[in-house]
């Protein structure tokens, strides 16, 4: 993905209360170059959870009632249903901006002004140097994996097309399948009334005799379409919680609404590991932080459990940056005789990288 320098010309102006320093803003605004400096957000992190289940549609055949009486076939569905497997679950921090966290990065008309990365909707990802957007997270859809049905009626004969009672039909079907297989056995010997020449032209009348029968015996036993789903349910820890029902999963219904009894419930156990830091701080080194600078998130640490029927079926260990606190990034950071790139995590909003080297002369 191609990085994008978010250098607004025009925005919404601040309130009067943001002035040289950096502070929280708690009106709108659009994020980007402004009058007092470069506005950006710190984000929250949130949880996707991915869910990949497969769906079986099953239609029942057009003479299931038959199928016993003409082919022994015992177990052939009298009526469409449908089955759900869920298949696999997948755990994807991602960041969005926290409108609690907006900052702005005061310019100094005597320093340069920086190059500033943010993604579309403000969250900071680099300072005095060009980065990726975040990838993008997975999105709902649905994949057809199962092979197309070759229609029936491409097979059926002139006799079974005149019979008058949907008993015959299926008798005169049945009659057919059975005079397929037939003439399977006796191609396979070499007895048949046309025998290939080779032995492609002999693996083609098996797959036509296959297709054939395939295709009348789905008039008894049905024919079955399979779905992969990809499904997605959004999460925000708090420090406030500890989890609860995340969704509900039904083995004939798939995903389903939150309340609806219809499915089974996995719940979602969160438990806050985060190490606090020591509550003894040094006045003056707190003083010092007043000062304008950059903000950035010291994430906590949390670890999530799914559970389902009581048993553990994912478990993940999370950095959340409303689990930690707010830092200042102290020094002079666009002073003209150095250049400080920073890296920001988009998720977490912790400083991945950052690299300071003196300006050539």
């Amino acid at each position: 993905m191609s990085s994008f320098p978010h250098l607004v010309a025009s925005a919404m102006l601040l309130s009067a209360s943001l002035s040289a320093n950096a502070q929280t803003v708690v009106e709108d605004y659009i994020p980007g170059l402004t009058p007092e400096g470069i506005t950006y957000f710190l984000p929250e992190t949130h949880i996707r959870f991915v869910l990949t289940a497969t769906r079986h549609v099953h239609t029942a055949g057009e003479y299931a009632v038959f199928a016993e009486r003409y082919l022994g076939i015992t177990d052939a569905p009298m009526e469409n249903f449908e089955n759900w497997t869920l298949d696999d679950i997948e755990v994807i921090p991602f960041g969005i901006p926290d409108k609690t966290k907006a900052f702005t990065i005061a310019l100094n008309p005597k320093s340069s002004a920086p190059l500033v990365t943010l993604t579309p909707d403000g969250l900071l990802l680099a300072i005095n140097t060009e980065t990726e957007q975040p990838e993008e997270l997975p999105v709902p859809s649905k994949t057809i994996v199962s092979k197309p049905t070759v229609n029936a009626k491409e097979f059926l004969t002139p006799d079974i097309i005149r019979a008058s009672t949907r008993s015959k039909k299926a008798e005169l079907t049945a009659q057919e399948i059975y005079d397929i297989r037939e003439n399977r056995i006796l191609l396979a010997k070499g007895q048949a009334d046309f025998n290939p020449t080779d032995g492609e032209q002999l693996k083609a009348m098996f797959h036509q005799l296959d297709a054939a029968e395939q295709a009348l015996l789905s008039l008894f036993t049905g024919t079955e379409t399979v779905e992969r789903h990809t499904m997605v349910v959004d999460y925000c820890p708090k420090t406030s919680d500890n989890g609860g029902l995340l969704f509900r999963f039904s083995k004939y219904l798939g995903l389903v609404d939150i309340d609806d009894m219809a499915g089974e419930p996995y719940t979602l156990e969160v438990k806050n590991t985060t190490k606090l830091p020591d509550e003894n701080i040094d006045p003056k080194a707190a003083k010092k932080k007043e000062k304008p600078d950059v903000r950035y998130c010291v994430p906590g640490r949390a670890q999530l459990i799914l559970l389902h029927n009581g048993t553990a079926i994912a478990k993940a260990d999370v950095s959340i940056a409303q689990f930690g606190n707010t830092e200042h990034l102290g020094g002079e950071l666009f002073n003209k005789k150095f250049n400080t790139e920073v890296l920001l995590n988009s998720v977490t909003g912790n400083i991945e990288k950052i690299r300071n080297s003196a300006m050539p002369e």
